[in-house]
């Protein structure tokens, strides 16, 4: 019987390795590469024991991952991202109206538009 209790131990142990390897692999998706690795060197030298390592590493990269989304960083529009959305107004009808915007941006194709335009143009095509 004491070989199987050593089993479900090892087992256990597993189960939370997985979870703390999920957790890690979260915070790396998430928020990089650097505070993923802060909370794989920090958290099992202050607790000592893989299990409430594993615990802990998992809490962390949950607040991380609500910090994250908290605070979203604001990528730039990509010329894809806008060209996707200008297209789907011109296939709803809008073809006169997405022309419109482009010739009040000061040019006759998306490619011309600066792409500190981009935001601005997107909001005046969400209306249409």
């Amino acid at each position: 019987m004491g070989k199987v209790k050593l089993l479900l131990d090892v087992i256990g142990d597993l189960r939370s390795l997985a979870d703390s390897l999920q957790a890690v692999a979260d915070a790396v998706a998430d928020s990089g590469a650097a505070e993923a690795e802060m909370t794989t060197t920090k958290e099992p030298e202050e607790t000592g024991k893989a299990g409430r390592a594993g615990k802990t590493a998992k809490n962390t990269a949950k607040k991380e991952a609500k910090a994250a989304k908290q605070e979203p960083e604001e990528k730039p529009l990509t010329l894809e991202e806008v060209r996707a959305v200008l297209a789907e107004k011109s296939r709803s009808g809008h073809t006169e109206e997405v022309r419109a915007l482009l010739n009040k941006h000061g040019a006759d194709k998306l490619s011309e538009i600066d792409p500190a335009e981009y935001a601005a143009l997107l909001a005046e095509a969400e209306v249409l």
